[in-house]
């Protein structure tokens, strides 16, 4: 059972520059039913080479509908911002974020109801009550560190501090990237609290390179040996691992307890006022199909957002084992959601960013 985020817990258990353009959405004269579906979403599941899940996914899907996917990537919060801009000519069908953004963006009205086919098998701490949004890849939050040079990775937040880490430590901006969010929140859960968390990161920022709009472009920085770590989240990591043989894995732990994590999913919501709300639907039972979900492991590295999906390929024995003997905790997403703006604020004080 998942905690509250300043609990501990029992359980075992992304990038601000735009990797995509719009070719087919630039105005509002497309017609509703124009066979076209337009994605904003998280950096992390579609594949540098072209072997992700949004790849496989996408394809199928246009192969299976007709349907083509137009899609747009970057930081999780610059993805709610551009839909918030948009707002009076909406361009964004579906919208793919990690909490708490996702949260924002029901608050902000940008998301309508829609449970899409298989969503009843996806558990209730995962998916919003008012049936607004629903994960779609289940993730954790982790850190990555370079094996060539370290040996064994690091054990502890304090580990970080030391002098051999002066400008290998990097992670990314919190507010714009997810995963950079996440570090806020992991740090508040296992040092107890806001001002304990900002006192440590004001520390790290001895050794911090600065922070990045992008958590996916640290991958290539660490598997170089130009940081030595750097955050990044297990579903992310785990795939550009295999074309990033340094890359490696790991959860800080607090002083001598146990390493720590927690789910961040990829959640996915139907925009409001979608210029193509029915191919929207479609997509995200796609997307929640039992066969797109097997592939969430198989393809993409992550973990099924549905409880009824076994999943036995390679890569899912090899992610199970990752994840053993960390425990993982449930944050308090709706006090994250309506704190965000001061803990974003604390941040900046702390560091100086």
């Amino acid at each position: 059972m998942r905690t509250n985020i300043l609990k501990p817990a029992a359980a075992i258990a992304g990038s601000l520059a735009l990797a995509a353009s719009l070719t087919a959405c630039g105005g509002s004269s497309a017609a509703s039913d124009e066979k076209v579906v337009t994605v904003y979403s998280a950096d992390g599941l579609k594949g540098e080479n072209g072997e992700g899940w949004y790849d496989k996914v996408f394809a199928d899907f246009e192969k299976k509908t007709g349907i083509k996917v137009e899609y747009v990537e970057g930081g999780s919060g610059e993805m709610v911002q551009r839909t918030v801009r948009e707002k009076s000519n909406t361009q964004a069908d579906v919208l793919v974020t990690l909490p708490p953004f996702i949260q924002q963006a029901g608050a902000k009205g940008l998301l309508q109801t829609y449970e899409p086919a298989g969503s009843d098998q996806v558990d209730a701490a995962d998916k919003a009550n008012d049936g607004t949004w629903t994960s779609v890849v289940n993730n954790y939050f982790g850190f990555i560190y370079n094996k060539k040079e370290l040996k064994t990775p690091p054990r502890t937040w304090e580990e970080l501090l030391d002098s051999s880490y002066k400008e290998k430590v990097q992670y990314s901006t919190p507010g714009v990237a997810g995963d950079g969010t996440a570090v806020l929140i992991k740090a508040m859960h296992d040092f107890g609290g806001e001002k304990p968390a900002m006192d440590y990161l004001k520390k790290l920022q001895t050794n911090n390179v600065g922070p990045s709009a992008s958590t996916g472009k640290l991958a290539p920085k660490v598997d170089k040996g130009e940081l030595y770590v750097a955050n990044g989240d297990v579903q992310m990591n785990f795939a550009q691992a295999k074309d990033m043989p340094n890359l490696g894995i790991w959860f800080p732990a607090k002083g001598g307890g146990k390493p720590t994590t927690f789910a961040l999913p990829y959640a996915a919501g139907l925009v409001e006022k979608a210029p193509h709300s029915a191919n929207g639907k479609k997509l995200l039972d796609f997307m929640l199909s039992e066969q797109a979900q097997q592939d969430v492991s198989a393809v993409g590295g992550g973990f099924s957002a549905r409880t009824d999906i076994e999943a036995t390929d390679a890569n899912a024995v090899q992610l199970a084992g990752l994840m053993k003997g960390v425990e993982v905790f449930e944050p308090d997403w709706s006090g994250i959601s309506t704190g965000l703006d001061e803990y974003i604020d604390a941040w900046k004080s702390a560091t100086g960013s």
